[in-house]
């Protein structure tokens, strides 16, 4: 366990030690959260994880486009921590991340979210998330493209196989549960956004 004060130290502690996982505030001295991260990430693919305030958004988004693996928004629970933190270090040593394995196509990962198609399962912090089978594609469907804003009625299409007519409002109950599983605020979702007037999409 290494402490650094600033960002300029944490990427000498990363390039001098052997480091499996960086907890890192976008605020520090010297050199910001963003920066440091994006110099340890040009040296080593381990797991970075960034504590930031809701204020920060934009911040967030930059540092998952320069290879944040997840974020942590402040004031945060310390068990929250703790479960993504062990969510990431388990990816990366037991997974075969860390080894640069190649990407299993049955899997999909999204933050703390781990789905395996094949063996119809989901994990979320490295805990077993148990789904209905309407549920689990619909998790699919909004993992396999991150981002992407699907409408009720596509969501419907794709998973019931059937014309959306006057059905939509199902989907919108079967969402309803699945947040209740796999989001540690429903009421405040992480995960699965919605995007008034157009429908949902998933964000890590």
């Amino acid at each position: 366990f290494f402490e650094a004060s600033n960002g300029k130290e944490a990427v000498e502690v990363v390039s001098k030690e052997h480091i499996d996982l960086v907890l890192m505030d976008i605020m520090m001295p010297q050199m910001d959260g963003i920066t440091a991260m994006a110099q340890i990430r040009s040296t080593t693919n381990i797991p970075v994880i960034l504590l930031t305030a809701k204020s920060e958004d934009n911040d967030i988004i930059l540092g998952l486009n320069v290879g944040a693996d997840d974020y942590i928004t402040k004031p945060f629970n310390p068990m929250e921590v703790k479960a993504r933190v062990r969510s990431q270090l388990r990816r990366y040593l037991f997974l075969g991340s860390g080894q640069g394995a190649a990407q299993d196509p049955d899997k999909l990962v999204v933050g703390g979210i781990e789905l395996d198609d094949r063996g119809k399962s989901v994990q979320v912090d490295g805990n077993d998330i148990s789904l209905t089978p309407k549920e689990f594609e619909i998790l699919k469907l909004l993992m396999s493209e991150p981002g992407r804003v699907f409408s009720l009625k596509d969501l419907y299409r794709s998973v019931w196989n059937e014309a959306p007519i006057g059905n939509e409002g199902t989907v919108a109950v079967h969402i309803r549960h699945l947040r209740e599983k796999i989001e540690i605020d429903p009421a405040n979702p992480r995960y699965i956004k919605v995007v008034f007037g157009q429908g949902y999409c998933m964000k890590g």
